[in-house]
C-alpha cells in the first residue's frame, strides 16, 4: 500500500508546490512596495498579506487549522510567543494562529537565500546567524528594540527542528533573557500537527489533514533578572513538554533514549 501512494504523494507535492509559486509570485509585488514603508509599518503590513497568502493557500492544500485557547487569549497585550519547531509547515500555521496582533518572529538567516521568497522572509523575519556571536547578539538587540516599538515577537527556543522524538529539545537562554530583559509577560503556543503535514526530513511528505495550535496560560516574569533565566527556562520547558505528551504529539515516541 505504501508503494501505491508513493505515486499520489508525489503529484499533490507538485501540486502544492505549484501553487505556492503562483501565490509567492502575485504576492511579491505587494511585498515590494510595503516595504519601501519601514520596518514598522511596511512590516504590519507585509504580514497582512501572507496571512491571506496563508488563508487562501491551506484550504487548498487540504489543511486546515484550528486555535486551541486553554487559557483566554488578550489580542491587545504584547507577549513573547514561544513555540515548538518540528517543521517547515511552522511558518504558515503561525500566521493562522496569531491574528489581530503585531509580531515579527525570528528565523534562520539560510532561508533568506531562496530566490523571491527569500525577499519576502526578509521582509518578515528578524534572521539570526547562529554560527556567529555576534550575529546572535545584534538580533537580540533587534528583537528588544521591536518591543519597545509595542510590537510582540515569535521565536522557537528549540533554535532548530526538534528531531529527537522527544516532545521538546533543550531550551537556548535567549528567548528568556530577551522577555526577562524587556518585562514581557511568555505565551507559549504549541503546534500539534505540522510534523504530520510535513515531516522536516522528506518535502514529498506534504499531507492534508488538521492543524491545531494549542495556546496556553501566559507565564509572567515580573520582578525577575536574568539570574532567574535557567529556573524561568526549565519552568517553560516543562510546561510545554507535559501538554505535548498530553495531547499525544505525532512526534513523540518516549521509548527512545
Amino acid at each position: 500500500m505504501y508503494y501505491l501512494l508513493l505515486p499520489i504523494k508525489f503529484l499533490f507535492t507538485v501540486y502544492a508546490l505549484a501553487l505556492f509559486i503562483v501565490f509567492m509570485l502575485l504576492v511579491f509585488p505587494f511585498v515590494l512596495v510595503a516595504s519601501f514603508f519601514g520596518k514598522v509599518r511596511g512590516g504590519n503590513f507585509i504580514y497582512s498579506i501572507c496571512r491571506l497568502w496563508t488563508d487562501i493557500i491551506l484550504p487548498l492544500w487540504g489543511i486546515f487549522h484550528k486555535n486551541i485557547y486553554e487559557a483566554p487569549h488578550d489580542v491587545n497585550r504584547q507577549y513573547v510567543f514561544v513555540v515548538n519547531h518540528i517543521s517547515y509547515m511552522d511558518i504558515p500555521v503561525i500566521l493562522k494562529s496569531i491574528r489581530k496582533q503585531h509580531f515579527r518572529v525570528l528565523g534562520k538567516y539560510e532561508i533568506s537565500k531562496i530566490p523571491v521568497f527569500g525577499f519576502i522572509y526578509k521582509s518578515t523575519v528578524v534572521m539570526v546567524e547562529r554560527g556567529s556571536a555576534k550575529k546572535r547578539a545584534e538580533s537580540v538587540h533587534l528583537l528588544k528594540r521591536i518591543i519597545q516599538k509595542g510590537i510582540s515577537v515569535l521565536i522557537f527556543p528549540e533554535g532548530t527542528f526538534n528531531k529527537t522524538h522527544h516532545p521538546l529539545k533543550e531550551f537556548y537562554d535567549g528567548t528568556f533573557r530577551i522577555a526577562i530583559e524587556t518585562q514581557t509577560p511568555i505565551k507559549p503556543v504549541l503546534f500539534l500537527d505540522t510534523y504530520s503535514r510535513l515531516s522536516y526530513n522528506n518535502f514529498f511528505s506534504l499531507m492534508p489533514g488538521r492543524s491545531r495550535a494549542v495556546f496556553l496560560n501566559e507565564i509572567n516574569v515580573d520582578g525577575l533578572t536574568v539570574k532567574d533565566i535557567p529556573a524561568l527556562k526549565r519552568k517553560v520547558h516543562k510546561i510545554m513538554e507535559e501538554k505535548l505528551i498530553s495531547y499525544n504529539a505525532a512526534w513523540i515516541n518516549t521509548s527512545e533514549k
